[in-house]
């Protein structure tokens, strides 16, 4: 209803302009015409424009709605569009000659008259084509940028639903051999549980979080896994005090450190250190995190469920930062492997 509503605003607007700049041109009389060829002019300008309106509704928009033109690339159509925007004119052109002829306007009919009116009505039909073909180009556009949009965020949803349920299970699975054995450690841990659920539960609908709410919950997270490894787990943070004015996907350096610990330090019988750095520079937050371990070949183990972390954090990056995020994890020599991740400065 709206579309249709704006496409009848634009008609009246656009035809109204032309039949009232003909009218107040005639007023001003800047040629110095005759009071009767003004006379004549005003009843041929009430004679044409309702014709060239019809033209434009009954005629070339029939026919594009009809065959389906909007549908088509537009650099296919252009013969056609200007073969109909001839006939179109040429039917306006005849049938208000006719009109002129029948009610004393013209006595005459001249052949250059009729060419002169044919180009002018042809331009006046070219420039309505290309409002009418521009607004529905604009619309289609605008209509896939906002379906792209929603199935970026539905994929974003879909990604995070499948990092919470395995981040709670991993923090549970931390906390479950202390209830027994050291209830103050467990009480320790429920705490900082709440603390990780709670901050989960807030940034859930966030497509973003602050660099600074991330690295606590991470925190909390590591203060969870200490419990559990005990001296096995060295932690260590080198955080420049920029990284706090960026944004990045919530959970993403929590997934990142729960990788490092399960196939690194976890399988190593010394344990190991997990390091968590961050420097600011040309406005990108860069993140490393190293942990003691080795990648198998260059890559994880297939079909861990790290892996699925891995992979959503490259999409997740991807699908809010496009190419200017960047994410590669390696090998940095016999005993540590770093995960590096680029983001940029959102504005």
């Amino acid at each position: 209803m709206r579309k249709k509503r704006l496409y009848w605003t634009l008609q009246g607007v656009g035809w109204g302009i032309y039949f009232f700049a003909n009218l107040i041109g005639l007023a001003l009389n800047p040629q110095g015409l005759t009071p009767e060829t003004i006379r004549l002019s005003r009843i041929e300008l009430f004679v044409h424009t309702p014709l060239l309106f019809a033209g434009s509704h009954w005629i070339m928009r029939e026919v594009i709605i009809r065959r389906k033109w909007l549908e088509i690339n537009i650099s296919r159509i252009i013969p056609r569009i200007l073969g109909i925007i001839i006939i179109a004119a040429a039917l306006v052109v005849l049938l208000a000659n006719g009109i002129y002829y029948l009610v004393g306007t013209v006595i005459e009919i001249q052949v250059p008259d009729l060419l002169l009116s044919l180009m002018t009505y042809t331009i006046f039909y070219i420039l309505w084509a290309t409002v009418y073909f521009l607004f529905h180009f604009l619309e289609s556009n605008n209509r896939s940028l906002k379906y792209e949009a929603a199935m970026n965020e539905m994929h974003l949803n879909q990604l995070k639903s499948q990092l919470n349920p395995h981040f709670i299970f991993n923090a549970l699975n931390s906390m479950r051999a202390l209830v027994d054995e050291e209830p103050s450690k467990a009480k320790v841990a429920i705490t900082q549980l709440s603390n990780i659920l709670r901050n989960s539960l807030i940034t859930d609908k966030k497509k973003v979080v602050s660099f600074g709410d991330e690295l606590n919950t991470v925190k909390d997270y590591l203060a969870l896994e200490g419990i559990r490894f005990e001296e096995r787990l060295k932690v260590k943070y080198n955080i420049d005090p920029g990284s706090d004015g960026f944004e990045i996907p919530p959970m993403m350096v929590q997934t990142l450190v729960e990788n490092a610990i399960k196939h690194g330090v976890s399988n190593l019988m010394e344990g190991g250190l997990i390091e968590i750095s961050s420097h600011v520079e040309n406005s990108v937050l860069n993140l490393k995190i190293r942990n003691s371990g080795q990648l198998l070949n260059g890559r994880k183990k297939p079909n861990s469920r790290s892996g699925v972390g891995l992979v959503n954090t490259k999409e997740r990056l991807k699908l809010i930062y496009g190419e200017n995020a960047s994410f590669r994890i390696y090998n940095e020599n016999d005993k540590f492997v770093v995960t590096e991740v680029k983001i940029p400065h959102r504005i």
